[in-house]
Order: C-alpha cells, then sequence, then structure tokens
C-alpha cells in the first residue's frame, strides 16, 4: 500500500542541543543522514521526522511553535508517523529512508517541556535511517510503503 503526504519543513543544527533552523534544501547520504546536522552518523536516528498535525496539537496549549522546534529534521503532512512499523519505507523525492525507532525518552529538559509540561516527540516523533541518499526539498513528492 502506497500513501502520498508533503513535507512542510526541513530543519538542521550545525552543534547538537541547538534548536533546528529550516533550510530550503537538504542532503541526504547513505548510512549518514542529513549532510551538515549535527544528529547525522552511522547509527539508527540519522534523520527524525515528526507530524505537522501532531505540532498543532501542542500549538493548542496556547505556545508558539515552529517546525524544527522539537528538533525534528522533517516536518511532514498528511501522515501519521507513529503508526507507521519499523521497517516502513518512506520516499521523499529521489531518496529512500526506513523507519528504524518509534518515538524516544523524554529527557523533560527540553524548552517545551519545562514550558507546558508536556512533549509530542517521545509519542508521536519518528526516526529514520537513509537507504539512498539525494537532495530533498518541501516541493519534493512523497509517499510511503508499507
Amino acid at each position: 500500500m502506497n500513501k502520498d503526504f508533503s513535507l512542510v519543513s526541513l530543519n538542521i543544527s550545525l552543534k547538537k542541543g541547538e534548536q533546528k533552523i529550516p533550510v530550503d534544501q537538504a542532503e541526504l547520504k547513505p548510512d549518514h543522514g542529513i549532510v551538515d546536522d549535527a544528529h547525522a552518523g552511522d547509527w539508527h536516528r540519522q534523520i527524525s521526522l515528526l507530524a505537522d498535525e501532531d505540532v498543532e496539537t501542542m500549538r493548542g496549549n496556547g505556545i508558539e511553535l515552529n517546525p524544527g522546534d522539537f528538533a525534528e529534521n522533517i516536518t511532514t503532512r498528511g501522515v501519521d508517523l507513529s503508526m507507521l512499523p519499523v521497517g516502513t519505507r518512506l520516499f521523499l523525492g529521489e531518496t529512500e529512508i526506513e523507519v528504524t525507532q518509534i518515538g524516544k525518552e523524554c529527557h523533560h529538559g527540553c524548552a517545551i517541556y519545562q514550558a507546558i509540561g508536556d512533549c509530542v516527540m517521545p509519542r508521536k516523533g519518528i526516526f529514520a535511517k537513509v537507504i539512498r541518499g539525494g537532495r530533498i526539498t518541501s516541493e519534493s513528492r512523497c509517499h510511503y510503503s508499507l
């Protein structure tokens, strides 16, 4: 089954612990992640993704939120990422990534958790590794395959 979705924002940070900032395009490198992103490397959490719909639920708590504020590399629209099983392949333009982890432990020190006592990334965020590299933009056609 294939399902289309869109990219809202691509976000990187040059150093770990810094807020991610939106970029116009990103270069995905196999077995590495996003070129120039601090969290890239030879491990299972090369790229983080979060659905904009999940960010919207947090905006309902009265806090101003922008893409990348949850430290996600890719903000999507039109797919419930947390429902995709590990092993799902996502096709972003010419690239291919594979879901490796659903959610993560919250360290409770993030600014959003401190402000409102909750963070959506541990429940709804996913992580992936790059299978096939290439360049992506927010205009890239995207779909996933179960």
